[in-house]
């Protein structure tokens, strides 16, 4: 029980500085940051591994973290745990959450003369322009750290392989940093639009496992 009191105050201390960190975007106050990562990133281009990102970036698009997600409840399903399941209603509220914040939130993404093309998604129908044109919080980044986080977690208690728990974590923060590093190498986001996808998928995240970790009875 304390390590979940530990996880929920962890993630009302997140969810805190996520609206300090909207606040903070809507008053424009890291728009010279932003500028300054953008240039940066400029400087580190290379057009032959253009390729390689965009295939990085699937790894955070809406289609691939939606099947994880629907392999995630299937296996807890066969498992057994079918109340768990449930615990996909976290991604699913974060995606919504993101697409709120996009529509309420001004905070336009970089120049399309300066961003590189990204890797095809159904989102790119919805985000592009109009409304939903805003870029804050990257949802490639949100998507990610729920997705892979959540199945990192579920391997490390339920995998029957010792490689597969000693791994599970590794590989889901180097996917992570991936996805989050390619979301700046493309100049498709700011970098407090990553960070603001760090955040909200990391509240995603901690809430999902205080479900899975929740204490048990006899009838769940």
């Amino acid at each position: 029980m304390q390590a979940l009191r530990a996880r929920l105050v962890a993630a009302a201390a997140l969810a805190l500085a996520f609206v300090a960190l909207t606040m903070t975007i809507a008053a424009g106050m890291l728009d010279g940051l932003d500028k300054q990562v953008l240039q940066g990133m400029e400087g580190l281009w290379s057009e032959p591994l253009h390729p390689l990102f965009q295939a990085v970036a699937e790894f955070g698009g809406l289609e691939l973290t939606t099947i994880l997600m629907i392999g995630l409840v299937v296996y807890l399903l066969r498992a057994g745990f079918g109340s768990d399941a449930w615990v996909v209603l976290v991604f699913i509220a974060a995606t919504v959450l993101e697409l709120l914040y996009k529509a309420n939130i001004h905070h336009v993404g970089p120049p399309r003369t300066v961003a590189h093309a990204d890797g095809p998604s159904i989102t790119e129908l919805v985000t592009g322009s109009g409304g939903l044109a805003n870029s804050f919080p990257s949802g490639h980044v949100v998507r990610a750290v729920i997705a892979y986080g959540l199945l990192a977690f579920v391997i490390q208690r339920l995998a029957p392989w010792p490689l597969a728990r000693t791994l599970a974590i590794p590989a889901a923060t180097v996917l992570i940093l991936l996805v989050a590093f390619d979301r700046l190498y493309l100049d498709v986001h700011w970098e407090s639009d990553v960070l603001g996808g760090l955040l909200l998928g990391a509240i995603g995240m901690l809430v999902g496992t205080v479900w899975l970790d929740r204490p048990r009875t006899t009838d769940n």
